[in-house]
């Protein structure tokens, strides 16, 4: 079961939509914190009650004051500190000893964190390191620097790690209105689950937008995103800085192939999240959820209609690498926009109309029409770069109107230069619901997102408590057992090759007579990664040539060995286990064998993941090149591309089982033959 959303505190409610204040350093001094402050809050229309505070002075701003917290009166929803890192802790407690609600740190703080956090004792803090918030649904402005008055009001809630972006989102001429933005800053006590939470209580939130640096409340995150996507609120998300693996990476080449990154890619995949890679993503992806329509059909893509053919070909090319798929169109279509176009312009997506400029309104309107008429289309985009028409043209916004109230599908315009767009004319569209994007690659990239499907729900398998038993016990005593890992992949469904391990030469003679066939000697001497250390020896068929491989070994890397059958194949993945400290277990699929480091390929999940999901994994790397058959080589059919999605699948359930008990699983390769997979080389620690 989908752990449930958290409820948000009786005292973030409080501050978050405040109606009394304390402002703590309130001040008369121009460009000061406290001058600020005071002056923010006066402004704010949602206070009924304000109390300024200064040592020294009975009024600022024309306001009575108090000389200092403990003279207010009453608890209040939310306490400002414009005061010095010294006497931080000593307000902070006395705010939370008189029952107030929140309070807002924006100093750095530093080197006071376990103080502050120990004095709040269930005050909620907004910061250190902040610059505030704005509930601007319910008329707060919580802030330490002036900002525009009003505030856009819309559906949009935005938790950010960076107070630049805080001020940046709120300043856009975009048609990005909130409910909620918070400048989380440090997050000593209220966390950015927290925020979401509340946001996701608040009835006009329609939208969550996230900027973060690290993860300080992870199943709190987790429920929140989970009851976001259940309630289909599209989250959109810019992560700053990594996730890093730690010591997994040294021997496991899961971990470098998850990268620094991964544990933030498995979270938002997990989740459904709508993960950005700048600002200029974060606004056209914002933009589009906020103001546009939802896809309402199960088409196959976008289609676009440009005025421009180098520019429809610009916009082909970063479609192709950002992964935005055209609609085919169906016959009736293609017939329907060549009645329409000019003589010599193809009927095709993406379309360029232009011809003499002639009707261009009418034009524009059927093309636009035709195309969101076509079942296959999901998004219709005017990729014109709406730039300002000095003789007073307006036949494309026009066009854009029409076609909104054609259709019911999602309508767009898509510009190649934000810094070339008419803003008045968008400022037209988007108070349609038509949202205008700003920009190539951010565009595409924001339509990938409205076109993503939804996440399907979280793999929660029940444990199961004899084989769970079984296995700590073994686990506890160490894995110096050379045959532990293989015993450990089988009892979790993953294939291996059958092998034995010996420490002498007639015990190796005998046992690659025993397995039959072609037989590998490798050493078992504790190499990770045996092929470095020349400790691989393949195709023995006879004793003579099984004795020399192993008096070679021996030799020089120990008299352990494992005689192994053979397994032939022409697909090897690497399928491992890795911790990360953020996110807790990844499952990492990529190209195997000795290729792994050099392929720079894989994808990565939140384990556990059940076969359908470990199948998703490898369609998102070359991995599904590889099993379809690359380069003439043969298919391996879908019998094999099952048994691996079940591989991975059960390697998962090691993770969900035994994670208190390991540091990493790995297995480079498995094989994937036309029968099934075979693992023939496993890490264990």
């Amino acid at each position: 079961m989908t752990r449930a959303a958290p409820a948000v505190r009786p005292r973030l409610r409080r501050m978050l939509s405040a109606r009394s204040v304390a402002v703590v350093g309130a001040s008369e001094r121009p460009d000061s914190l406290g001058w600020r402050m005071a002056t923010e809050v006066l402004r704010s229309p949602g206070f009924s009650e304000v109390h300024l505070v200064h040592p020294s002075r009975s009024t600022v701003l024309d306001q009575p004051c108090v000389p200092s917290l403990a003279d207010v009166p009453d608890p209040v929803d939310l306490v400002l500190l414009g005061v010095p890192d010294a006497a931080l802790v000593e307000q902070v407690r006395l705010a939370s000893t008189r029952g107030d609600a929140g309070a807002v740190v924006f100093g750095s703080a530093h080197g006071l964190d376990a103080e502050l956090a120990a004095a709040g004792d269930g005050l909620e803090v907004v910061g250190s390191g902040c610059m505030g918030f704005v509930n601007v649904t319910d008329g707060v402005r919580a802030i330490g620097y002036l900002e525009r008055a009003p505030l856009p009001a819309g559906p949009i809630a935005l938790v950010t790690h960076s107070g630049s972006v805080f001020s940046t989102l709120l300043r856009t001429h975009r048609a990005l209105g909130f409910t909620t933005v918070v400048s989380s800053g440090r997050e000593l006590v209220t966390t950015t689950a927290d925020y979401l939470a509340h946001a996701l209580a608040t009835p006009e939130t329609r939208v969550v937008g996230l900027v973060l640096e690290t993860v300080r409340d992870l199943p709190a995150l987790t429920a929140g995103l989970a009851e976001a996507a259940a309630r289909d609120i599209p989250v959109v998300a810019l992560t700053v800085g990594s996730s890093p693996l730690g010591g997994a990476m040294v021997d496991a080449h899961s971990g470098a192939l998850a990268g620094s990154d991964g544990g933030w890619q498995a979270l938002f995949s997990a989740y459904g999240v709508h993960r950005v890679g700048d600002l200029a993503e974060m606004v056209d992806t914002l933009e589009l959820f906020a103001v546009g329509r939802r896809r309402v059909g199960k088409g196959s893509g976008i289609a676009t209609v440009h005025d421009s053919g180098a520019e429809r070909v610009l916009l082909a090319d970063v479609a192709q690498r950002v992964g935005v798929p055209f609609a085919p169109l169906s016959e009736a279509t293609t017939t329907r926009l060549a009645e329409a176009l000019d003589p010599g312009l193809t009927p095709a997506n993406p379309l360029d109309v232009w011809g003499g400029g002639r009707r261009t309104e009418d034009l524009f309107t059927e093309c636009l029409s035709a195309l969101a008429d076509d079942p296959e289309v999901d998004v219709v985009a005017l990729a014109v770069d709406l730039v300002p028409e000095y003789d007073g043209d307006v036949a494309f916004p026009n066009a854009m109107v029409r076609l909104a109230g054609l259709t019911p599908k999602p309508v767009v315009v898509l510009a190649n230069l934000g810094s070339a767009v008419d803003q008045d004319a968008a400022a037209r569209l988007r108070g349609l619901g038509i949202p205008v994007l700003e920009g190539t690659g951010s565009g595409l990239v924001a339509l990938r997102h409205l076109l993503a499907p939804d996440a399907p729900p979280r793999w929660e398998p029940p444990v199961d408590p004899a084989r769970r038993a079984r296995w700590v016990d073994r686990l506890s005593v160490g894995t110096g057992d050379p045959g532990l890992a293989e015993e450990l992949l089988a009892d979790y469904g993953v294939p291996t090759a059958p092998s034995r391990f010996v420490a002498d030469r007639e015990a190796a003679v005998a046992a690659a007579e025993e397995l039959g066939g072609r037989v590998v000697l490798k050493t078992a001497s504790g190499a990770a990664h045996k092929v470095d250390v020349d400790g691989v020896r393949l195709g023995l068929d006879d004793p003579a040539a099984v004795a020399a491989a192993y008096d070679d070994l021996a030799g020089r890397l120990g008299p352990e060995v494992q005689v192994q059958h053979q397994v032939d194949a022409e697909v090897e993945l690497s399928v491992g286990l890795v911790r990360d400290p953020l996110f807790g277990w990844l499952v990492v699929v990529g190209v195997g064998g000795t290729l792994v480091e050099l392929v720079d390929d894989s994808a990565v999940a939140l384990a556990p993941v059940d076969p359908s999901g470990a199948a998703a994994l490898l369609v998102g790397t070359r991995v599904a090149d590889l099993l379809a058959g690359w380069r003439g080589r043969p298919a391996v059919g879908r019998r094999a591309e099952e048994a691996a999605a079940a591989a991975v699948s059960g390697l998962s359930l090691v993770a969900h089982e035994l994670g208190d008990h390991l540091e990493v699983l790995e297995v480079n390769p498995l094989l994937v033959t036309p029968d099934g997979v075979v693992g023939v080389d496993a890490l264990l620690r």
